[in-house]
């Protein structure tokens, strides 16, 4: 692997020498160069650049775990880091309310790096801001348009975990996350279009770009926008309801991915973020959801946002459905959480989920990529059988209670269903619900002709605040009786 971990060898060594005498210990490397170019009104805007290096080292003594952070790699810089950790692991030793003696960490070895086909480098910035251009242009050409921004983030994210014991884990995630937007503007009504707020991010290079189908949005979000200035407003009462992946992205996200969290479900979120309205108990027998419904957690799918080889545990990482026909079959807790919680359910299971969002950060069990995998129905067999319904693509607003629970979400288009048909476009749809029965309503989920791989990288979490990248793949779902709603006149 070449680039910054070319001296990854280099680092190990290093830390070896530093390593403390203690039962596990290990240093988490992290290189993260980010690159945002973008668009507005048709004028460049100031390049963005910034890099981040600097890693963690973890020790665990006597049952406590102490990890100091340090961007002085050098080999003093490592040994002070080191030794902060020996002594934060010694003072907590007689106080955790966890044995981290016995906590199975790994030792692994191993790579993953991200397949791309068009690399960034390799295209100059002037063609870069190019195809920004054309999509801004096509955006244009109306006087009700009052703004149009086009932008790309790129992140190269480079990592390294060694153990003191000779565990050596090297990843390479090349990240591109687009996005777009337009405003509209007519006769005191406001309008925006837009790919999602980087909800179209994947891994790759630049031919994420086409696969998302970015290029070539500018024309579809301006005419999208125009028509919901005209369009009345989304109806209110007990219908049917048809989802966008780009919509159950943030739907699978809120109400699975947070509750399922096995630390929040353990009281670590509780008094920040909240808890989860799952307990230990559900594992193995609540129905979450209709027979339809089917959850994987999956790092290995190819060019999804938050893929990877190995969390920041060492954990290898594999797919493995949380929820199978319905029924919860367990949470998304890495080593540390799964050890704490067979305390009292000694069959509790978990996946490779601990994950940090940079150097300076300790891992916490954080979604990865989180999928809902897709039925046997085609779009128009997914409308056919509702009388009234309505449509909706693209989260605008949400709100979840503490517990990640009751919930209400707000959408930027929609459409009417009527017999089976879509219809009229209407603005400002919104649906609300309760978790714990709103995924026994799915009653229809598309096949793989309506399924699209998302993500973003604002999933925000823990005290002090990480903000990480994380992927959602989806169909088109239908959902019945749902309670939707209008926005104000």
């Amino acid at each position: 692997m070449a680039g910054p971990l070319s001296t990854a060898e280099q680092l190990a060594a290093r830390f070896r020498d530093v390593a403390p005498p203690a039962d596990f210990c290990s240093l988490r490397f992290v290189d993260e160069l980010t690159e945002v170019i973008s668009v507005r009104d048709g004028v460049p805007e100031p390049t963005q650049l910034r890099r981040d290096q600097g890693a963690m080292i973890t020790v665990v003594s006597g049952g406590g775990l102490g990890y100091a952070a340090t961007s002085d790699l050098t080999t003093a810089g490592l040994r002070r880091a080191a030794e902060r950790a020996a002594a934060w692991a010694s003072r907590t030793a007689a106080v955790s309310v966890v044995d981290f003696s016995a906590v199975p960490f790994e030792s692994a070895r191993g790579e993953y790096v991200t397949p791309v086909e068009q690399p960034w480098e390799e295209c100059p910035l002037a063609d870069k801001l190019s195809l920004l251009q054309q999509e801004v242009a096509a955006m244009g050409g109306d006087d009700r348009v009052v703004e149009r921004v086009a932008s790309l983030m790129r992140v190269r994210a480079e990592s390294a975990y060694f153990t003191a014991d000779g565990g050596m884990v090297r990843q390479r995630q090349e990240l591109l996350a687009p996005d777009a937007s337009v405003i509209v503007h007519r006769d005191g009504v406001t309008q925006k279009r837009t790919t999602g707020g980087r909800g179209l991010a994947r891994q790759g290079g630049l031919e994420v770009l086409q696969a998302t189908g970015f290029t070539g949005c500018g024309a579809r979000l301006r005419e999208q926008a125009l028509e919901l200035l005209a369009a009345p407003q989304c109806p209110t009462g007990r219908m049917d309801l048809v989802l966008a992946p780009d919509q159950m992205m943030l739907q699978i996200h809120e109400s699975i991915g947070h509750p399922l969290e096995l630390d929040r479900i353990l009281g670590d979120e509780r008094n920040y973020a909240g808890t989860s309205f799952v307990t230990l108990d559900m594992f193995g027998r609540y129905r979450y959801g209709s027979p339809l419904l089917n959850v994987s957690f999956d790092p290995t799918v190819p060019g999804e946002f938050a893929s990877y080889g190995f969390d920041d545990d060492g954990a290898r990482a594999t797919r493995t459905l949380l929820i199978e026909a319905g029924r919860l079959l367990r949470p998304l807790g890495g080593t540390v959480s799964q050890h704490r919680a067979r305390a009292t359910h000694p069959a509790m299971s978990g996946v490779a989920t601990t994950r940090a969002c940079s150097w300076n950060r300790p891992p916490i069990d954080r979604m990865a990529n989180l999928n809902l995998e897709p039925g046997d129905l085609s779009f128009d067999e997914l409308i056919a059988p509702i009388e009234r319904g309505v449509y909706m693509e693209t989260n605008t607003s949400w709100s979840i209670d503490d517990s990640r629970n009751k919930f209400q979400f707000g959408c930027e288009y929609g459409r009417l269903i009527e017999d089976g048909r879509l219809g009229a476009v209407v603005r400002n749809p919104n649906y609300r619900g309760i978790s714990a029965t709103f995924w026994r309503s799915l009653a229809g989920v598309g096949d793989r002709s309506t399924f699209q791989v998302l993500g973003t990288p604002y999933c925000g979490k823990g005290e002090p605040n990480q903000v990480i990248r994380v992927g959602h793949a989806a169909p088109a779902c239908r959902f019945t009786d749902v309670d939707v709603f209008g926005g104000a006149a």
